[in-house]
């Protein structure tokens, strides 16, 4: 989820398929509300003014630039935002590497982390330099410049345009074993993902529209291959999965000896736009992975998704408060917790 100006001949293949096979019928609406939260006061919108008061700017022209020359950097980005945040907090743990020579892997390397495509480190890595060029001496953090860098793309995908919040500090433990517990796994059940979000202090409001951010990106065929011929070990597909979708998906990921680079839209019908069709989605079910379809099978989160469906901009303006509020998880502060690190690939 390659530096190119769009995505590779494969991912075209298995959309092209898809939208030939398949039509969405118009969801059916419902009503619920969103819950609202307290930000942590350590962290503030102006935090920079007086130290790099250039900072959005400074990282706005790279991601820019980088939507324009490559655009699967945006969910790229918007992915490693959440695996941050998820695994210690939002204190960009997820951006170190491995010390060379080093026993205890670093939580990219985790198994759960290998498809966290490379754009996503790359774009950090860039807007980080520039600022150090312009702030220099580890001024500003690099969990805050994946928060801003999270941001910028969700807008420049046609999303939101929310304020960030900054002040958060690096955090100085990056473990691999630490991200199997944190991370949702895309057959992960409801109650599976309540849990997770619970222990990030995030109700299953924030879970349904959190997971709205797959309206943009792609996932690997084995990702959701086992929906489309051993559902839960059944030797069948999965009978939630519309019919259509099925045959266009089989085409592109056989059951055995596939190729291992094949990806496929979460958002079957707007794959590159940020809006609220995700949504419309699940109700067609044209849900790519189990997790996502089970959002509109359970009465928990159902009524959400329906009602998310049918008003963009009740997501957008949910979506961005979930945002703000998934930013603030195990912000960590000062020496004793953090650092603020002027290369965010590896400790000071």
């Amino acid at each position: 989820m390659s530096s190119s100006s769009s995505p590779p001949p494969f991912v075209f293949t298995c959309f092209l398929m898809i939208i030939l096979l398949l039509t969405l019928n118009p969801p059916t609406t419902g009503n619920t509300t969103t819950t609202t939260h307290r930000q942590p006061r350590q962290l503030s919108v102006n935090y920079y003014a007086k130290t790099c008061p250039q900072l959005e700017q400074l990282v706005g022209s790279v991601t820019s630039q980088q939507f324009k020359e490559a655009p699967v950097s945006g969910p790229a980005t918007i992915r490693l935002f959440f695996h941050d945040c998820f695994v210690e907090g939002c204190d960009g743990s997820i951006l170190i590497s491995t010390a060379p020579g080093s026993k205890v892997f670093a939580e990219k390397d985790s198994p759960d982390n290998k498809n966290l495509r490379a754009e996503g480190f790359e774009i950090i890595n860039k807007a980080k330099s520039l600022v150090e060029s312009k702030c220099p001496g580890g001024v500003v953090s690099c969990a805050d410049i994946l928060a801003i860098a999270a941001r910028d793309f969700v807008h420049l995908a046609g999303g939101p345009n929310y304020q960030v919040k900054k002040g958060r500090w690096d955090g100085k433990i990056s473990m691999a074993t630490r991200v199997p517990p944190n991370i949702p796994r895309a057959n992960s059940t409801i109650d599976q993902l309540i849990k997770i979000f619970k222990s990030k202090g995030l109700t299953i409001e924030d879970l349904v529209i959190l997971s709205g951010a797959h309206t943009i990106g792609f996932a690997h065929c084995e990702q959701f291959v086992n929906r489309l011929y051993d559902f839960h070990g059944t030797k069948q597909p999965d009978p939630t999965i519309d019919p259509r979708l099925l045959k266009a998906l089989k085409m592109s990921c056989p059951h055995y000896g596939g190729n291992a680079d094949i990806v496929a839209p979460f958002d079957v019908t707007t794959p590159f736009l940020f809006d609220h069709a995700y949504y419309a989605n699940l109700q067609g079910k044209l849900g790519l992975l189990a997790s996502d379809q089970a959002l509109v099978l359970d009465p928990r989160t159902k009524s959400l998704v329906q009602e998310l469906g049918k008003d963009k901009q009740k997501f957008f303006q949910a979506f961005a408060v979930a945002m703000d509020k998934m930013g603030s998880i195990g912000v960590k502060r000062g020496k004793k917790h953090g650092e603020r690190r002027k290369d965010c690939s590896f400790h000071m």
